[in-house]
């Protein structure tokens, strides 16, 4: 009966405009195979890395370099965004990079969720793995390229990683990186 009146519940609301349906991010468990709340999320310092990778205008004239923690989800990366105050990159915007390893085209655009003092300023855009990113790609209409599904395997949108578990096609990642000559460098990150 208690399911049947939160369905019903739901419905009503549904119904009157007041709730919706749509494709957001949660935090999951994939242990668990569950959502969690925010409230249930209780975040911890771990010892890891910075990579710093460079992504290579399409046009030949330079290349971007981004520091991220998670190299793997550069395989569902739509876009790099910079703050549109930093000068630094101003004339950038609207040009096109090549991602790493799967050479796929994606733009430069500017944003303010960016943190302009965070790494090298430039942010990796990737919608599906991330809460920032998916509000910038929801602001500027970029595609949302899920790489992992809910047990933590890269998907096919992963290209040659499909099947990987995540941390193994991290490593995989940082491999290739590195063979291909992005990867400029490594330092420890809490």
């Amino acid at each position: 009966g208690l399911s049947r009146a939160v369905r019903e519940v739901f419905v009503r609301l549904y119904e009157e405009g007041l709730i919706y349906r749509g494709r957001y991010l949660i935090n999951w468990c994939p242990r668990c195979e569950t959502a969690l709340s925010d409230l249930e999320v209780e975040p911890k310092e771990s010892e890891g890395f910075l990579y710093h990778l460079s992504y290579p205008r399409s046009d030949g004239h330079g290349a971007v370099t981004i520091a991220t923690t998670r190299p793997e989800t550069l395989l569902g990366d739509t876009a790099v965004a910079f703050h549109p105050e930093d000068t630094r990159y101003g004339d950038w915007v609207g040009k096109m990079l090549t991602l790493p390893i799967l050479g796929r085209e994606i733009p430069i655009i500017a944003d303010t969720h960016v943190d302009k003092e965070f790494g090298t300023g430039a942010l990796k855009v990737t919608p599906a793995h991330d809460f920032t990113d998916f509000e910038i790609g929801k602001t500027h209409g970029l595609p949302s390229i899920s790489v992992m599904d809910e047990k933590a395997q890269m998907t096919s949108e992963a290209g040659p990683y499909a099947g990987m578990d995540r941390y193994d096609c991290r490593t995989r990642v940082v491999e290739d990186l590195q063979q291909a000559g992005v990867l400029i460098k490594t330092e420890p990150y809490k």
